[in-house]
């Protein structure tokens, strides 16, 4: 593969970086969003796409343009940017929604990518088969079988300075994503799309996705820009970019505005039921809900549904770029799953990746925010864990969520829900910590796993722990010969 793709910042496994696309002169900022382009109804013509939204890349669809008697001489004679207006990157895809949606479509993957190379495409894509989520696994291994076969396909193809796409699929089996993502790699394509898992949310099954995206991100290297397929609805970019994703594709702003649904940060309403826009992007600002239900033309109200639309999926990345800037990306997920149970089921599911978030995740940033009990689980506090394994400590020790006492040789700071913190790193990153008063069970529970983790590194140590209330049933699991206390009051 091409050495396409830095990195500036992480933040858990997000990525602020850059993407050159050498084929269009551009470099595009990511984590990004592509607007979908229908080339026969532009709902948002992609000059104002640029102009207005900022938009560095959108994607359309090649097979369309390859079957269609109005646009496929255009589109060879023109090329790509003059025919859309566009100045930025333009990726294409094959055709493999059509082949999901309708079971067979009429090209090879050598005549689709000699096709987008024609039309001046700056990134390909290959004719891969989408495998829906669910299916018997033996359909998944040989369906993968068939979309490896194509890239290596695809491999040999000679596309000059397009970039080309090796789409993952593997469906919902964690063990074939990762052999996927692996086998994808190792070929020399550029651009790895994560593939049929637009299923998974349509139906809200931000949990499964989040289980479908880890494995593949495992078997993908760290300078792999990788797209997730379908991905348009705002609610759902914070959660993808934590992730790892880089790229997301949305056509979502133009199909909900055909049928009057209005996108938000956390969720979809109704036109029909709104009487304020919660919003104060220009169309929000200059009309109301009664105004836009009353216009007459059809295309007009989808029109102004639509860059509402845009407005807010683009709002969205900006403000998630910035969160990779501070380091507070995290505290922006947790935010946005408390907008939707499924979503919360996605972050939760993120959470038990923390690990596998936690080797890119940076070590300073500018504060740690306890917002509820998943906060206990976050790389951060796997992380000090992992660290306390190695620290040491001799004679008397005493772990206290209070002052200092001349009894013991050593006192530690004891904060929930990072458990032990030597006094000396007590304001570094995350120690210094932004916490509740009223703390949660589970950070007590996470701050004992701290304890055992440091008492179980250092053996010969004596350790005494004075805390301020802790439920008694947590303090259980702290081990025995350690001599446990309330602040003030000796406990047995």
């Amino acid at each position: 593969m091409r050495e396409v793709f830095e990195v500036r910042d992480y933040d858990a496994a997000g990525r602020r970086g850059e993407l050159t696309v050498p084929r269009a002169g551009v470099t595009v900022e990511t984590p990004a969003l592509l607007p979908v382009v229908n080339p026969h109804v532009q709902t948002v013509p992609p000059a104002q796409l640029e102009d207005e939204f900022g938009a560095e890349i959108l994607i359309t669809n090649s097979y369309v343009l390859h079957n269609s008697d109005e646009l496929r001489e255009p589109a060879l004679e023109q090329g790509l940017h003059d025919l859309l207006d566009f100045s930025g990157a333009i990726m294409t895809d094959s055709g493999s929604f059509q082949l999901a949606e309708y079971g067979e479509i009429t090209v090879t993957t050598e005549e689709i990518l000699q096709f987008q190379h024609d039309i001046g495409s700056d990134i390909g894509t290959p004719v891969d088969i989408p495998t829906p989520p669910d299916v018997p696994r033996e359909q998944a291994a040989e369906e993968l079988a068939t979309t490896q076969e194509r890239l290596e396909v695809a491999e040999t193809v000679d596309t000059g300075d397009m970039l080309v796409t090796a789409p993952v699929q593997g469906s919902t089996y964690p063990d074939l994503r990762e052999r996927a993502a692996r086998e994808a790699y190792g070929t020399d394509l550029d651009v790895f799309p994560i593939g049929a898992v637009v299923p998974l949310m349509n139906d809200y099954r931000f949990g499964d996705l989040v289980d479908v995206v880890a494995p593949a991100k495992r078997g993908l290297g760290e300078n792999a820009p990788v797209h997730l397929f379908g991905a348009g609805h705002p609610m759902m970019f914070a959660l993808a970019v934590a992730l790892g994703c880089d790229l997301f594709d949305s056509a979502a702003y133009a199909l909900y505005a055909r049928d009057g649904r209005y996108l938000t940060v956390s969720g979809t309403e109704h036109l029909e039921d709104l009487d304020y826009f919660p919003c104060s992007c220009p169309i929000c600002s200059e009309h109301t809900p009664e105004e836009v239900r009353d216009v007459d033309d059809d295309r007009e109200r989808y029109r102004l549904l639509a860059e509402h639309n845009l407005h807010v999926s683009v709002e969205e990345m900006r403000r998630i770029r910035q969160a990779l800037r501070r380091g507070n990306l995290l505290e922006l997920v947790e935010q946005r799953a408390r907008g939707h149970p499924a979503m919360l089921d996605g972050y939760r599911t993120l959470l038990e990746h923390s690990a596998q978030l936690e080797t890119t995740d940076r070590v300073a940033k500018e504060a740690f925010f306890y917002l509820s009990s998943e906060s206990a689980r976050r790389p951060e506090v796997l992380r000090h864990h992992q660290r306390l394994e190695r620290l040491e400590c001799e004679g008397a020790v005493l772990l206290t969520e209070g002052s200092n006492s001349d009894d013991f040789d050593e006192c530690w700071n004891l904060v929930p829900p990072f458990g032990p913190v030597p006094r000396e790193l007590a304001e570094s990153y995350p120690l210094g910590a932004e916490l509740p008063e009223r703390r949660d069970r589970a950070a007590y529970e996470a701050a004992v796993e701290g304890i055992r983790r440091l008492v179980a590194a250092n053996p010969d140590t004596e350790f005494t722990v004075f805390h301020t209330g802790w439920p008694d049933d947590v303090l259980g699991g702290i081990p025995e010969g350690v001599r446990v206390e309330v602040l003030g009051k000796r406990r047995e």
